[in-house]
């Protein structure tokens, strides 16, 4: 039976889904970070591990994707489960088959994890609550909500690179109002104790709500990301936007584009992420993104890990 205080927890308090970051504990979070460290090699080689080995993990991606879905395939695979990709363009829910009757046919083909993306916020909780008892699920991104593995492989990056979160200034750069991963990033950072979070983008991209949970919101990009240990920089979302929210792209980047001009504002040593893909010449500069600052690849190394923690943790705990 799901715990009625968080759907993500047994009675116990352990993970045996994986939703949204919001609401879990500290420990949970480190936990997770703790285990992705165990499956890498010299901080990144990945290594295969037998732990789901006769498990079968079902990736359910009613959006489209190829880093997120890529990285758990292969998460999945270094663990020794059994993967199937659903082709949702020829699935039956493209026949009009309701997406609970599609969850209860594949529950019955013994899956034992699906990791789930859709458009529409809150699909990943809908599924938890209606799949099997035996089966987990994890977010793998829903609507504009969250997307926690995400925002759990930056933590892993920003521990990796600066080991203490209790004395760092994180700035989250650009279309934050439509971003799942500033979310998850905002939620995780509060939780593993940053004492200074900074929204930076325009204002018709920030939405003013950020301040209630102790982030700083800054419409100027010099005075955002001054004197910043790590600098997130978030993908134009133009699919997700709603009439004019910009000017135009070459605008944007003027204004909050990541150059090196700008970079020299933060601190010496600070780093700069960014959860893919890249527009380059919009959010960010090619001499930045490719620069010594950046660690834009390594974050996709550590993903692998990350998702492999994941998948680990919720399969090993029973959901009772």
């Amino acid at each position: 039976m799901l715990s009625r205080r968080n759907p993500q927890l047994n009675r116990h308090g352990e993970l045996i889904h994986l939703l949204s970051i919001e609401g879990l504990p500290r420990a949970t979070l480190v936990q997770i970070l703790d285990a992705a460290s165990s499956f890498l090699m010299e901080g990144r080689e990945v290594k295969k591990v037998p732990l789901l080995r006769g498990k079968s993990v079902f990736n359910l991606f009613f959006e489209n994707s190829t880093r997120t879905r890529t990285t758990f395939e292969i998460a999945a695979k270094r663990l020794s489960a059994d993967v199937l990709n659903l082709d949702i363009a020829r699935s039956s829910t493209a026949k009009g088959e309701s997406l609970l009757d599609t969850i209860a046919n594949l529950s019955a083909m013994h899956a034992d994890m699906f990791v789930v993306r859709h458009s529409e916020s809150g699909a990943p909780y809908l599924i938890a609550q209606h799949c099997a008892p035996h089966v987990h699920v994890v977010n793998a991104g829903d609507g504009r909500h969250a997307h926690p593995t995400q925002g759990l492989l930056d933590m892993y990056t920003i521990r990796h690179y600066k080991q203490d979160f209790t004395q760092l200034s994180v700035a989250i750069v650009g279309d934050i109002v439509h971003s799942r991963v500033a979310r998850s990033d905002i939620h995780a950072l509060t939780t593993l104790g940053v004492p200074d979070i900074r929204a930076v983008g325009p204002r018709t991209l920030v939405p003013g709500d950020l301040r209630e949970m102790g982030v700083r919101v800054c419409h100027d990009m010099e005075e955002g990301i001054r004197d910043a240990d790590v600098i997130i920089m978030l993908r134009l979302q133009n699919e997700r936007m709603s009439g004019a929210m910009l000017p135009s792209a070459g605008e944007f980047f003027r204004s909050f584009g990541l150059t090196a001009d700008k970079l020299a504002k933060a601190k010496p040593d600070a780093i700069v992420m960014h959860p893919g893909p890249i527009n380059r010449g919009v959010e960010i500069d090619s001499s930045v993104a490719d620069g010594q600052h950046s660690v834009i690849l390594p974050q996709v190394t550590f993903g692998i890990a990350v998702r492999m923690a994941v998948m680990s943790i919720i399969a090993g705990n029973d959901a009772r």
